[in-house]
């Protein structure tokens, strides 16, 4: 007898995930519904498979989403983070464990005690960047404990990027995920993050001016710059006494100096929109954000308003997306600064079909063990295949689809709205990604800590 997976929302992020149910629908015995508001757009092998049916479902509809909750086994919801508290509930009410890739909402967590009281498993953050991180940095830090040692620090770096053989930008950077998330990033709060037992504040204004470097063996340098809050996760992994505590986002060295002249020039603000901007041209639109003059052209206001020498190469990246361009128009009607300028950005920093993208993380792991002072580095790179089957895709979509299997096969039965940060789930899940290829490359090094010049006095 078949057992039933809803997958509810088959976007982009979808790929490997269904591609992997779909191997495993024989062996498992599966059966796979997919339900999606457009369906016509999930691929013809999908409509076609006799293990899949492939659904229309407006998640609006009360009495259609619960229904097919109700008849099936387990649920995986891959829609926007907002629209995962009704599908929960519906869960909840049926029975049925559930599975997403997003941050923990505070209604998701509310429904804890419930989900508990009834043994049901709500598994979230089990994608990339959350999932692979916390799962990859758990097993780590729990090997360190158990021989005794003792956590100092704690870093962790992950990054969207282009694969090197599609790295033909100044910027080296293209679009790999959501575009706003990117236009958007680091707003909404200062980062702060613990170094050396000091709490460390950045405002977002200078947010991209604070970087740190790190080098990834065949694949080059790279910078990252800090995520809003590292200390979220303080306690769920056990490190509330780490002197360094600093998670951030990767990019290529140069990105973060470039991009922090369109925060400086308040193109990356969303809190007002822009009236009349449908029909603007990209020139009028970088005019805005300039002082007037009878005399100088857009082009001279922004070098002396941002200071930018006429032989510094971060002009180059500004002509690159053609943001004095007369003749390119906004199409957008209303629109925020931050939405116009990713409109703009998608002309440029859109996936061409023969691209590739590329994941890379990396985490810093100090700790202290018989009186010295080690540090363990870890790091991984995925490279996608296709445009569809992007590395994006497959490292957040692979978690999901084995983590559903260990949970239908009661392998995962710890009851709870929780994330994948216990052996129970960590093991199993990790070792099953190293047949895709997904796997960390550990070095030891020395220790350094902030202050290298102390070391050894």
């Amino acid at each position: 007898m078949s057992r039933c997976i809803l997958v509810v929302g088959a976007g982009k992020s979808t790929s490997y995930l269904l591609d992997y149910l779909l191997d495993k629908t024989r062996e498992e015995h599966l059966k796979i519904i997919i339900a999606d508001k457009n369906p016509e757009g999930v691929p013809e092998k999908l409509h076609n498979h006799p293990d899949t049916q492939v659904i229309r479902l407006d998640i609006s509809d009360h009495n259609a989403r619960s229904a097919q909750v109700a008849q099936a086994d387990i649920v995986i919801s891959m829609l926007p983070p907002s629209l995962h508290l009704e599908v929960a509930k519906d869960c909840l009410e049926a029975g049925k464990n559930l599975i997403t890739a997003s941050y923990i909402s505070e209604g998701m967590r509310q429904l804890d005690a419930a989900v508990r009281e009834k043994g049901l498993v709500f598994m979230n953050e089990i994608g990339l960047d959350p999932g692979i991180d916390h799962m990859s940095a758990m097993q780590v830090i729990d090997r360190i404990k158990a021989s005794g040692g003792r956590m100092l620090l704690f870093e962790s770096f992950t990054g969207g990027l282009v694969a090197p053989q599609s790295d033909n930008n100044l910027w080296n950077y293209k679009f790999t995920w959501n575009p706003r998330n990117v236009v958007i990033a680091g707003q909404g709060g200062t980062a702060k993050f613990i170094q050396e037992g000091t709490y460390k504040y950045i405002p977002y204004h200078k947010l991209f001016r604070r970087t740190e470097f790190l080098e990834i063996e065949g694949y080059g340098a790279f910078e990252a710059y800090a995520n809003r809050d590292s200390l979220s996760y303080r306690k769920a992994y056990g490190l509330e006494d780490t002197l360094t505590l600093y998670r951030g986002t990767m990019r290529r060295i140069g990105f973060s100096r470039a991009w922090n002249i369109f925060v400086q020039l308040g193109m990356t603000d969303d809190s007002y929109r822009i009236e009349n901007s449908k029909g603007m041209s990209y020139r009028e639109f970088t005019n805005l954000f300039l002082p007037y003059s009878p005399t100088d052209s857009v082009e001279l206001k922004l070098r002396h308003y941002l200071k930018i020498d006429q032989d510094d190469n971060l002009w180059g990246k500004l002509l690159e997306l053609h943001i004095f361009d007369k003749g390119r128009k906004i199409k957008i009607a209303d629109g925020s600064p931050a939405q116009i300028l990713q409109e703009i950005l998608e002309q440029s920093w859109t996936l061409e079909p023969e691209d590739r993208d590329m994941i890379v993380m990396y985490h810093k792991f100090g700790y202290e063990l018989g009186g010295e002072r080690f540090q363990l580095d870890s790091n991984m790179v995925v490279l996608g295949e296709s445009v569809r089957h992007t590395a994006m895709a497959k490292t957040v979509g692979l978690p999901v689809g084995i983590a559903t299997l260990l949970i239908l096969n009661g392998q995962i039965t710890t009851p709870g709205v929780q994330i994948p940060i216990h052996r129970e789930v960590y093991e199993p899940v990790l070792k099953a990604l190293e047949s895709y290829d997904i796997r960390f490359r550990e070095y030891q090094v020395p220790y350094l800590g902030y202050n290298p010049d102390a070391v050894g006095n």
